[in-house]
């Protein structure tokens, strides 16, 4: 399980090899956060994607995803703005060329940023239609993966609404979970909000496991491993090279 990628592409690949990811016998799970704030959220959207066509990994959505997906539909300016100021710049120079792109120019302004977004639904098209096609969560028989978390006020957690999927905090991880027997797996806060250190955060109720190391924010990109034997994590820090 691996969350809150965020462009960083090099992380994310070497990552996978330090934990041997070997997708004849594993099920890697991804619980979003793909685009925004890091160098290539191009390069990782393209690899995350290959991944689910070809290995059957599982992808879930994040709200940075959302974000991407619900500015680039059309022209909104409050979901521009929202999506701009959270990390969306960077995504936006990934897919358009960088900073040296011809959409670019120095006095850089909205007609610029709409042109950028033109391009982005004409030439990536596959790659939005993969953002938005992504589900909210994802179970097995002792596990509940999502991004964000789940409401604990609601009887049923399957009856809250989409965006607490992606976009929950305190109320989730300040309080027990009780709507289901599962440990509940997600990212979206990074674990140094939760204890002293970037490393997987296990909730000393035993209900929840944080696994976003905030690498973007120059901490870690975190993996978990399942198996019978218990837990088992990896990390590559920021800018970590082989």
């Amino acid at each position: 399980m691996i969350s809150d990628i965020h462009g960083c592409i090099e992380e994310f690949s070497l990552l996978l090899r330090r934990a041997e990811y070997n997708p004849s016998k594993d099920q890697l799970i991804l619980l979003g956060d793909y685009v925004d704030r890091g160098p290539d959220s191009r390069a990782v959207v393209e690899q995350v994607k290959r991944l689910a066509e070809a290995e059957g990994v599982i992808v879930l959505r994040g709200n940075h995803d959302q974000m991407a997906c619900d500015a680039l539909a059309g022209e909104d300016d409050k979901r521009d703005t929202h999506w701009i100021t959270n990390g969306g710049f960077h995504t936006l120079l990934s897919y358009c060329g960088g900073r040296d792109s011809v959409l670019l120019h120095p006095d850089s302004g909205w007609r610029d940023y709409t042109e950028m977004k033109r391009f982005m639904r004409t030439e990536y098209k596959e790659h939005l239609d993969f953002l938005g096609s992504l589900p909210y969560y994802y179970e097995t028989e002792t596990h509940l993966f999502v991004h964000a978390g789940i409401d604990p006020s609601l009887a049923d957690w399957r009856t809250q609404r989409e965006y607490d999927f992606i976009w929950i905090r305190e109320p989730f991880y300040n309080h027990p979970v009780t709507s289901t027997e599962k440990t509940v797996v997600f990212g979206h806060t990074s674990t140094v909000d939760l204890q002293d250190g970037a490393g997987v955060w296990f909730s000393p109720l035993g209900d929840k496991i944080g696994i976003d190391g905030g690498c973007v924010y120059g901490e870690q990109l975190n993996c978990l491993e399942i198996s019978e034997a218990g837990y088992k994590t990896y990390a590559v820090k920021l800018g970590e090279r082989e």
